[in-house]
């Protein structure tokens, strides 16, 4: 069965009608990412695959979910489809290298959120550390560190991520300790990718990150979209003004890793 790449997407929203993953919104809209099916103009299957995340929709095709997985990513990637027959025609395909997962949606809300509340939570931030959006300096910083990169990472250059995406870090003595980016954007949005390196966890540099971000996503009139890896991933959007939507089911495919990829959530 042939399997094509597809650079018109309006024939694809048909079948994408109602995905609320903004991911594949992402590349719905041309912003980033790429998209397959099984037919160019009438398509009965369809995968979306954006930095590490890969969803399918339509009727089930094991030819798509075999597509690309070695080209399209560094070894590592999360599988979810629109039902349960996807995930489960995804674990039987990858087997033992498919962990299967729950990641948790937050409902995506407009005025929620209390600025006066996020603004108390970065001046709270110990004085010791500096918190400042992402410029040149910090972008090259964070490219070279494992454990931050997915900061920038699905940006070519930073004069992509200047011109596209935003991000916020914490530093400590001119050394990056803690952020919160742009993982994609989207349409009047980002995806929010947040972690700390990990011998400065539980000192509130991912919260104040987070609130900093959010209060600049909403400065620019856009939303901050939050998708949670885990029950303290949802905690966290929650002291922020989030709130929990529902589970869903993942798989994490891991073909070669040089070290623990993390996703888009910390």
């Amino acid at each position: 069965m042939a399997i094509y790449q597809v650079t018109d997407t309006r024939y694809l929203e048909k079948i994408l009608e109602g995905c609320d993953h903004t991911l594949v919104w992402s590349c719905l809209q041309g912003y980033m990412g790429k998209a397959y099916a099984d037919n160019l103009t009438a398509p009965k299957s369809v995968q979306i695959i954006v930095g590490d995340f890969c969803y399918f929709a339509g009727e089930v095709n094991e030819e798509l979910i075999r597509n690309n997985l070695s080209r399209e990513t560094s070894g590592f990637i999360i599988m979810t489809g629109e039902n349960q027959d996807w995930n489960k025609k995804i674990q039987e395909v990858y087997g033992e290298k498919a962990t299967k997962v729950t990641r948790y949606a937050i409902k995506k809300e407009t005025g929620q959120f209390d600025l006066n509340k996020l603004h108390k939570i970065v001046q709270n931030m110990e004085k010791t550390y500096e918190i400042k959006l992402i410029d040149r300096a910090c972008y090259e910083q964070i490219m070279t560190l494992p454990w931050a990169c997915d900061f920038c990472s699905q940006f070519a250059s930073y004069e992509e991520f200047e011109n596209k995406g935003l991000g916020v870090v914490a530093l400590l003595d001119g050394k990056i300790v803690s952020g919160a980016s742009s993982y994609t954007v989207y349409q009047d949005g980002i995806e929010i990718q947040i972690d700390t390196e990990i011998n400065y966890r539980r000192r509130g540099l991912a919260l104040a990150c987070a609130a900093k971000l959010i209060m600049e996503c909403l400065s620019r009139g856009l939303y901050p979209n939050w998708d949670a890896q885990n029950k303290g991933s949802v905690a966290l959007a929650e002291k922020l003004g989030y709130h929990f939507d529902y589970e869903y089911i993942c798989f994490e495919i891991r073909e070669r890793s040089p070290y623990e990829k993390r996703s888009h959530q910390e």
